[in-house]
């Protein structure tokens, strides 16, 4: 075999197989015997950085590895629970 690209490409029963198979091989030489796939993406997420006081930082990882959480999940779960209590205050 000397040129992958004369080969066909084999019918997997796994995964496994597959991965086992272009361990060894280079994917662009099967690329014109991919089949065409269309997928959307929705990213829903949207991640803002704020700047926190380097001791106020200190201390959140503190509480947060005491509960076992991260901090971003403490700030998230404690800036949740004010804009609620604002809302509530009609604001």
């Amino acid at each position: 075999m000397a040129d992958n690209k004369t080969e066909l490409l084999p019918r997997f029963a796994s995964l496994d197989e597959l991965v086992e198979f272009f361990d060894n091989r280079d994917l662009g030489d099967y690329l014109e015997q991919m089949p065409e796939v269309k997928f959307e993406v929705e990213i829903e997420r949207k991640i803002h950085l704020i700047a926190l006081d380097a001791d106020l930082t200190d201390k959140l990882t503190e509480i947060a590895k005491s509960r076992h959480i991260s901090s971003e999940e403490l700030v998230n779960s404690w800036v949740r629970e004010k804009i609620q209590e604002q809302a509530a205050l009609g604001l």
